[in-house]
């Protein structure tokens, strides 16, 4: 009888234990799963194959403009690969990496719900995702594209005879999985919160998910719209955009910028909120202005859409237009100066343990105002005229994104990798690996900024007139490949680790939030025994409050300041 008795209980154990990973072994369990836990790992490996590919193409420019006649590309080959890096980059990865992987994952665990509102419609947007991803890479496959990741036209729509429809019909396709995404987020934070968890409770993390959900419902079908409208002129030579059919290519860039600018605030509006959540767990404070970190998050999904302008400054737009997208321009930078000093107000005083995720998210403070205090140069007439066109853009746009928005990406992996797999990582890799990409990053794009004020314009192939560019094209180069090392080591050391790393508790890091407090060490397929209920302000910490499980294993370096 106590074997039969012994037998049970191991079994109830052993049912226990069941996670989402768990749950079910077979691709098929996978590739049809509505839990948004799953589809958000099967975001993970796909973005992270497009970044591979979006990375390769960025080698071979870079290495191709070490010398001023180039190495081996002809210059239709080049513009291929330029165009190649940047509409997977963007469309394929920076739009998407943070929202539907860290997003899809934990939106629903920090609000206290079993899944997303639509968990069919989650799996659409994740299919559709890999559709149109799929045309892009046919496209680049069966010849590629030559007009830049803005497709401007009459280029786009006429003189161009590379691979344009099947990569616009990419980016189409790709648009409503985004659309699909941000109607879920948005039913889902209005109407399946936990009970008492009020708007002003609600993590920042989420606040940042709901503005970006916004922007994406109401730029993304008019970026759609245009690209369509480029296949239909450039198919059936119906004049919209192309002065020989009677268009105005003027008028692509109003209606493409209208949404690529907040496409901008889609990609670090997310990477903000995990900063977020990073800086209040390894600093023992609470956030700083909390309601004004939340109100900056809707005023710069409201102001991203009157910016589009000063991309166009040296177009035909009239110098009161100008006038107007200017100083538009300098107010948008104001809500994110809200949150960098909100930031650094949470750091003082506070308990600091520099953890990996940590140690991420000071790398992002410190390539984020670089982008941003750039970005006024941008926003003023006079300077932007000089500036127009140059690698002082180039570089202004990667300390934004790719500073920003993967640096953040990385710093939510690491701090939420033991809540998704249930598995640690070495911290001491963890450190080296961001330092090693914190440096490379800027070995690569600070020579950028110096060569673009010196007059060199982005995207040429040979700069054979001024070869005394060269320099600074060998140095960025060199710090592209220090870079790459530096994204291969997170890579290498957290798929060990799926393997090899010690088993996660449910709270690693005793951080505050629904995740970790209620939710088993690897969430179950429903995220919650039973439906909890929120009955303390979010960000609930004390410099008193224990520390990092594994901060302390490691014996990491605390900083705390006097008072």
């Amino acid at each position: 009888m106590s074997n039969v008795v012994e037998k049970k209980n191991q079994k109830d154990s052993h049912m226990e234990e069941k996670n989402y990973i768990t749950t079910d072994y077979t691709l098929k369990s996978w590739f049809i799963t509505k839990d948004h836990k799953r589809i958000a790992m099967l975001y993970l490996v796909t973005v992270l194959i497009f970044f591979f590919v979006g990375s390769v193409a960025a080698g071979f420019v870079r290495f191709e403009l070490t010398s001023p006649n180039g190495q081996f590309l002809e210059s239709e080959t080049y513009n291929r690969m330029f165009t190649a890096h940047g509409v997977v980059m963007i469309f394929f990865f920076l739009l998407v990496a943070i929202p539907a992987v860290l997003g899809n994952f934990l939106l629903p665990l920090m609000i206290g719900a079993r899944d997303l509102a639509f968990p069919k419609l989650n799996l659409l947007s994740y299919y559709l995702f890999l559709g149109g991803a799929l045309f892009g890479v046919t496209a680049l496959v069966t010849g590629g594209v030559d007009t830049g990741w803005t497709f401007y036209t009459p280029l786009s729509s006429m003189y161009s005879n590379s691979q344009v429809v099947l990569t616009l019909t990419g980016a189409f396709i790709a648009g409503f999985s985004s659309i699909s995404t941000a109607v879920n987020f948005i039913v889902t934070i209005h109407k399946m919160r936990a009970p008492g968890l009020t708007w002003f409770r609600l993590p920042l993390f989420v606040w940042a998910h709901y503005a970006t959900s916004v922007i994406i419902l109401l730029g993304t079908p008019v970026v759609a719209i245009t690209l369509a409208l480029v296949a239909v002129e450039r198919l059936l030579h119906i004049g919209v955009f192309s002065p020989e059919y009677g268009g105005d290519p003027v008028l692509f860039q109003h209606m493409f910028w209208f949404y690529s600018h907040p496409a901008v605030y889609i990609m670090i509006l997310p990477a903000m909120g995990v900063i977020n959540e990073v800086i209040a767990c390894f600093s023992r404070n609470r956030i700083f202005g909390y309601k004004f970190i939340a109100a900056s998050s809707l005023a710069i999904a409201a102001l991203g859409f009157l910016v589009w302008g000063h991309h166009m400054f040296v177009s035909s737009e009239s110098y009161y237009q100008a006038a107007f997208f200017s100083l538009m321009s300098f107010l948008v930078a104001i809500p994110s100066a809200i949150k960098v000093f909100n930031w650094s107000a949470t750091l003082y005083k506070g308990m600091i343990y520099v953890t990996t995720p940590m140690a991420y998210a000071i790398g992002f403070l410190g390539l984020f105002v670089i982008g941003g205090l750039t970005g006024l140069y941008c926003s003023c007439l006079a300077t932007d005229e000089h500036l127009t066109g140059t690698y002082f853009i180039v570089a202004h746009f990667h300390y934004v994104m790719v500073g920003g928005t993967i640096m953040a990406f990385l710093a939510g992996i690491h701090f939420w990798w033991p809540k998704m797999t249930g598995r640690l990582y070495p911290e001491s890799w963890g450190k080296i690996g961001m330092l090693i990409i914190f440096s490379g990053f800027h070995m690569t794009f600070m020579p950028q900024f110096i060569v673009g004020f010196l007059g060199m314009p982005r995207r040429y192939h040979y700069y054979y007139f001024a070869p005394e560019f060269q320099i600074y094209h060998v140095l960025s180069t060199a710090g592209a490949g220090v870079l790459a090392i530096g994204f291969m080591i997170p890579v290498v050391y957290l798929i060990l680790s799926l393997k090899h790393g010690a088993k996660a508790p449910q709270n690693p890091w005793n951080a505050k939030g629904l995740e970790w407090e209620k939710v088993d060490a690897v969430p179950t397929t429903h995220n919650f025994h039973e439906i909890p209920v929120v009955n303390e302000p979010a960000y609930n910490y004390s410099i008193d409050d224990e520390p990092p499980i594994e901060a302390e294993k490691t014996r990491l370096g605390v900083v705390r300041e006097s008072n």
